[in-house]
């Protein structure tokens, strides 16, 4: 017969250095699709540093929680702008003209309604964290579908401004979910309220 030990390893909760890189990314991408700034270069370093390699840090950390949701949220949004990053350096063709003149923006509407897919399921898993977090994702739902109606060319200033509105208060929604995530913790009480679970899926 063996005996097992089991040993819990104690970490910080990630969600709060997740959330900020998603606000600081959606901000400063926002502000492009918005038209208060032009281009992508300085778009490009936000994106891999805090969209993509913070939600990573989150990711693997929320696994270590144990925590299927936060993992799995945190892990696809920043390979989503991992693989943005990389689709903005082909566009300007960091990679070769060849490259980015055979681009075809039908195949990012794909990815994006397929980023849409997972959103809209993640969505109802939200719905058993908390209300802000839920907000959140039903935000990222009509940026996905603003995304994706883009670039399949099908009333694309009307899908590109809720977009890029939709953007902007993922940004604003996620400034808020970060801090209530530090602050809280660090209080020790509810200092920034999240609104509870709404109990529909779970007892």
């Amino acid at each position: 017969m063996t005996n097992e030990t089991k040993v819990k390893v104690v970490t910080a909760d990630p969600s709060a250095l997740g959330l900020f890189g998603l606000a600081i990314i959606t901000l400063v991408a926002s502000s492009q699709k918005l038209g208060m700034t032009s281009g992508v270069s300085f778009v490009l370093p936000w994106a891999i540093f805090l969209g993509a390699t913070a939600q990573l840090f989150a990711c693997i950390n929320d696994f270590k929680h144990n925590n299927t949701f936060g993992a799995t949220a945190f892990g696809a949004y920043a390979f989503f702008w991992y693989a943005v990053g990389f689709t903005w350096f082909i566009q300007n063709g960091v990679f070769g003209p060849k490259l980015s003149a055979a681009a075809d923006p039908k195949q990012l509407g794909f990815a994006f309604l397929g980023y849409l897919i997972f959103s809209l399921f993640m969505t109802i898993g939200s719905m058993e964290t908390h209300k802000v977090l839920f907000i959140i994702f039903v935000l990222i739902d009509f940026l996905f579908i603003g995304l994706t109606l883009t670039s399949f060319g099908i009333m694309e200033h009307t899908t590109h401004q809720l977009a890029a509105y939709s953007e902007l208060s993922i940004a604003i929604m996620s400034f808020y979910g970060s801090a209530a995530a530090v602050l809280n913790t660090h209080f020790g009480r509810a200092f920034l309220p999240v609104g509870n679970p709404f109990g529909i899926f779970k007892k």
